[in-house]
């Protein structure tokens, strides 16, 4: 999700002086895409022509042959002609992909695994589908996808090499145990493939309607968190300017969401409004079957991709930790916002406040140490940017997954204070609770970095609290006498 290099140092939006006051008028939906059709790959997903690119590892295509095939709205495109047993219904099983793969470490020279050799963020000649880039190279007939895309060479910025990066070694059972799990289930190179493909030709077509918007994928599709089974996250910027999200956000939406349902109703599926705090349309892409929530100028949600990106890059032991504790909390309930409980971003900035609290830290504040890389006030299309000048963070703290495991359980099963701190991955600390009514009658308040809400606001029930907590220290009191990460979540079924 980066820049063409045509676009760079360009806004994606043109200057104020020439946007009109009423954005609904202004975006007729009869208003033609203003892009060439040779910038636009005009496409409706063929799922035998398609399973080259869906299935994984390209690279060991021998030779391309073109075959048309068609998307959308039925135009010409081209693709590879490869063996498929993708056939469009499931998502893509465990089995098709091989233990050797997934068991892999970061130096493998293997495209399957080749984001985890990469950073932020992408020299000018590879970036790829970060608005106002259209055209995606996945649909390019002689592209071999390597992720470079999606998480940059370490090499191509001041990170250290990539052998520097490997995976932490693991000297213990649990450690060992934690590693495994990363490595079956931490989102692959197919995976994120499957979700570019879908948000580029969404915004193709939106921007039908919305000719001066751009689609960004955020979330943990690309902050460097998300699993094999991670949905997608999608946010449509349609203007510089905030966006009441109780009135044009809904009204953008209920746009998109009738136009999924009729023109786009042969590969997207279920498209649902979602009346929240911030309203979302929720669908399924037929040809990713991956699950997507796309929201309106939620722009916030561009700026933490990119700051947990960083995060999760500049040490190698952060990684492992988030996806454990995300599987952990999915599978003991406690990981449903909708249902009164922790959302995974609030989940990931627990670990990472955790990281920054030991006597000796994991994790710096990187607001503190690079405020010029983190301006909220910064231009959208330079957040990517931003962070290509941070190199890794260098910890004397030398303890192993294991034991930050068990010490992220008794941090705040027995530690935090939940009554009067806030979680702040910003400060690198807790801090004092606010009194606004953001905070006020809330059981577990986590800052967001950049706007400073309250991400845990879902947890507002004492009984849900309880809950929480109750796992927390649940867990602590086991892993700390067993030592053994299936007491707490089954291995193999999650890893299956």
């Amino acid at each position: 999700m980066f820049p063409n290099p045509s676009n760079l140092g360009r806004p994606p939006f043109p200057p104020k002086h020439q946007q009109q006051s009423n954005l609904i008028n202004k975006l007729p939906l009869n208003i033609p895409p203003t892009l060439s059709q040779q910038q636009i790959v005009d496409a409706r997903f063929n799922f035998q022509n398609a399973a080259a690119l869906l299935s994984g590892n390209l690279a060991t295509i021998p030779a391309v042959t073109l075959q048309p095939m068609t998307y959308g709205n039925g135009s010409t495109v081209h693709m590879f002609d490869a063996p498929t047993s993708f056939r469009g219904r499931k998502r893509l099983r465990e089995q098709s992909v091989s233990h050797d793969v997934k068991r892999q470490r970061f130096h493998s020279h293997c495209p399957e695994t080749a984001v985890v050799n990469q950073a932020v963020p992408l020299p000018e000649g590879r970036r790829y589908s970060f608005p106002g880039s259209v055209q995606s190279p996945l649909l390019r007939a002689h592209y071999i996808p390597d992720l470079t895309g999606c998480v940059p060479p370490l090499r191509d910025t001041l990170f250290p090499d990539p052998i520097e990066t490997t995976l932490p070694v693991a000297k213990d059972k649990l450690s060992q145990q934690v590693l495994d799990l990363f490595q079956a289930c931490q989102q692959q190179t197919c995976d994120l493939n499957r979700k570019e493909l879908c948000r580029t030709e969404l915004q193709r077509e939106i921007q039908r309607i919305f000719p001066q918007s751009r689609l960004y994928l955020v979330g943990s599709s690309l902050n460097g968190f998300g699993t094999r089974s991670s949905d997608g996250d999608l946010c449509l910027v349609v203007k510089e300017e905030p966006v009441n999200q109780k009135t044009e956000a809904r009204h953008i939406l209920s746009l998109v969401q009738k136009l999924f349902s009729t023109k786009l109703s042969s590969y997207i599926e279920r498209p649902q409004l979602i009346r929240a705090k911030v309203p979302i349309v929720k669908f399924r892409d037929k040809v990713s079957c991956v699950e997507f929530d796309l929201n309106v100028n939620n722009v916030v949600g561009i700026r933490n991709t990119f700051l947990l990106r960083t995060y999760a890059y500049i040490e190698n032991r952060v990684r492992p930790l988030v996806l454990v504790v995300k599987k952990w909390a999915n599978f003991h309930e406690i990981n449903d916002a909708s249902r009164g409980t922790l959302s995974s971003y609030s989940l990931v900035l627990m670990v990472l406040h955790y990281l920054q609290t030991l006597p000796e830290p994991i994790l710096p504040s990187l607001q503190k140490n690079y405020p010029e890389s983190f301006d909220p006030t910064m231009q959208l299309h330079l957040v990517h940017q931003a962070p290509c000048t941070i190199p890794p963070y260098s910890s004397k703290n030398g303890s192993s997954l294991g034991d930050l495991l068990i010490g992220f359980f008794k941090y705040y099963a027995t530690e935090f204070d939940w009554s009067h701190q806030m979680i702040s991955v910003r400060e690198a600390k807790a801090i004092p609770r606010p009194d606004g009514t953001e905070w006020r009658n809330k059981f577990i308040c986590v800052e967001e970095p950049f706007d400073g809400t309250n991400t845990a606001r879902a947890v507002h029930e004492k009984q849900k609290f309880d809950i929480i907590r109750g796992e927390f220290l649940k867990s602590w009191q086991v892993l700390r006498d067993k030592k053994d990460l299936n007491c707490i979540l089954p291995l193999r079924a999650t890893m299956q």
